[in-house]
């Protein structure tokens, strides 16, 4: 068992006494995972959100920012990943992740509504799918990280096809997000959306810190991850960086 996947799950537990930032309380039921994301970089595109209703499921109602809707690439890696009755076992802790995501508010509750995830390990996508119902996709995946450099690769090896290659990392100091600007909008949401058998909305709460983003810089040789879905993300992305968040995740309900 590595040390960092130790050390990891135990400040994911910590995570707990830092809440007066959340939107609405903690959950009152135990978490069931937890994971440490690192080296992440947030692109985001905006798109049009007529488009956007066509793929994402009618009972999820879109978050628009300003009558703009927003499709984020996030890859990044994953240590320390553990259900709470078990530490991080070897083998299947680490592993890269990569994720297309949207924005959707249910009950006053502003959420992540995910297109895709991408992940290396295939136990971990198919426990994925089958706990939260998620469309988890196994990859070829790589990340390395050498200093402020972080190189990057995802080959998706079943489903509809795509793939990402890019270099990322920080170009400046770290700060949280200020409340209502667009930076907070895509950042601070603390509940993921999905649906269940009947396309009744479901919800599952997550955890964490406030986002300790850094503006960025990406060099993207390929993302072709939202092709599936009709978008071609071209332009120039709005970029973040964030070195580390420590998360803890709930069981689906009802939303």
């Amino acid at each position: 068992m590595k040390r960092q996947d130790l050390e990891a799950a135990r400040r994911q537990g910590q995570t707990l006494a830092i809440s007066e930032h959340r939107p609405w309380p903690l959950p009152r039921g135990p978490w069931v995972m937890g994971q440490t994301w690192h080296d992440l970089l947030f692109a985001h595109w905006p798109v049009d959100p007529e488009h956007l209703r066509q793929v994402v499921h009618p009972s999820i109602p879109l978050d628009l920012w300003e009558g703009q809707a927003w499709i984020g690439v996030s890859p990044f890696g994953i240590r320390g990943a553990h259900p709470r009755a078990l530490p991080p076992l070897p083998g299947l802790a680490s592993f890269p992740e990569l994720n297309v995501r949207t924005y959707a508010t249910v009950d006053g509750r502003p959420g992540i509504f995910f297109l895709s995830l991408d992940a290396a390990k295939l136990p971990a996508v198919l426990a994925a799918r089958r706990a939260y119902r998620l469309p988890y996709f196994h990859a070829r995946m790589s990340i390395a990280v050498d200093g402020d450099r972080v190189d990057y690769r995802c080959e998706r090896l079943h489903g509809p096809t795509a793939s990402f290659r890019a270099t990322y990392g920080p170009t400046g100091p770290t700060r949280a997000a200020p409340a209502g600007t667009l930076d907070y909008w895509l950042a601070e949401r603390y509940c993921l959306y999905t649906v269940d058998d009947r396309g009744r909305p479901l919800r599952a709460d997550i955890h964490h810190p406030p986002w300790p983003l850094q503006p960025a810089y990406a060099e993207i040789a390929e993302n072709t991850m939202a092709a599936p879905y009709g978008f071609g993300l071209g332009g120039d992305p709005l970029l973040h960086f964030a070195r580390r968040q420590d998360v803890l995740i709930w069981r689906l309900a009802a939303a």
